[in-house]
């Protein structure tokens, strides 16, 4: 598993849910778990550093990491289509961007077919991306973050024929291809929920063992944001498993939970005591207001 990635995984599932900043020393020492070293991890927080994902400020003479407010907003997009059970209601509309970036800036193109692809675009046809979902706020985004704003047309219209919409779905997605994926997540995870489950109520997993496999099911859950675009029911097929393997993924989770979030914890506070001569901070690292 990439070690930025993991860093990614961990801020999503973990640390932005407390302060939304860590000790280098305390992310190395969970990433240990994983078997990274703590080069691959000085090497990748800086890397991220660089993207503008976390900033860097030093409390004494420790290092911590914050999400930056671009880091935030992608990690809340990630939790919300992570987190949803089943698919929204479709308003019957479509959204269609078409560019004409130059071959000048041609990286600025390639970096914007990532981003449509992460947020749930579909390749209709070249410079053509397509979407079922209400994602114009992200286009405006996009467009204000790359300055194309003289490159892009952007629609949003109804299908009027002379086919059905899920022909536009099968043009510009291949659904049989993210089944498949789901299938396999439900293969795997399936067997790996029930041994986990045995061994908790036996007591026969530690919580640092609860702590890597949950981390482990986010990460991997995770990857579908790059393949499946969160279409509505009305333009899925009937045996879609997208919703099993939510439900699937929702119940692992919940089971890990508790003892994956005491190992975290612990790791955490250790890493955020500031030493007690230091009387401006508190536990976790915050300033405190001196009168």
């Amino acid at each position: 598993m990439n070690t930025r990635s993991m860093i990614f995984t961990l801020y999503g599932d973990y640390i932005s849910h407390y302060g939304n900043r860590i000790w280098i020393g305390s992310l190395i020492k969970l990433l240990h778990e994983f078997g990274h070293n703590d080069q691959s991890v000085r090497a990748a927080i800086s890397r991220m550093n660089k993207q503008g994902w976390v900033q860097a400020d030093k409390i004494g003479n420790k290092s911590f990491y914050s999400l930056t407010g671009r880091g935030i907003k992608r990690i809340e997009e990630a939790a919300k289509r992570i987190f949803k059970l089943k698919p929204d209601e479709w308003d019957g509309k479509w959204r269609i961007l078409m560019y004409s970036i130059p071959e000048e800036i041609r990286t600025v193109r390639d970096e914007l077919r990532k981003e449509l692809v992460w947020s749930g675009f579909g390749s209709m046809s070249n410079s053509c991306w397509i979407s079922a979902n209400n994602l114009e706020k992200q286009v405006y985004d996009l467009i204000e973050k790359y300055d194309i704003k003289d490159y892009i047309d952007f629609f949003v219209a109804t299908y009027d024929g002379p086919h059905e919409n899920y022909r536009i779905v099968e043009k510009s997605w291949n659904l049989n291809e993210i089944n498949a994926k789901y299938q396999d997540f439900i293969s795997e995870y399936s067997q790996k929920y029930i041994i986990a489950k045995n061994k908790i109520s036996k007591g026969q997993m530690s919580d640092a063992e609860c702590f890597v496999e949950r981390a482990k099911l986010v990460h991997e859950y995770r990857k579908f944001l790059f393949y499946d675009p969160g279409l509505p029911e009305e333009l899925l097929p009937e045996q879609w498993l997208g919703s099993p393997a939510s439900s699937l993924f929702s119940e692992y989770y919940k089971e890990l939970a508790a003892p994956a979030s005491r190992f975290f914890e612990e790791v955490f506070q250790e890493g955020n005591e500031i030493d007690a001569k230091d009387k401006n901070y508190d536990v976790l690292g915050h300033p405190y207001i001196l009168e």
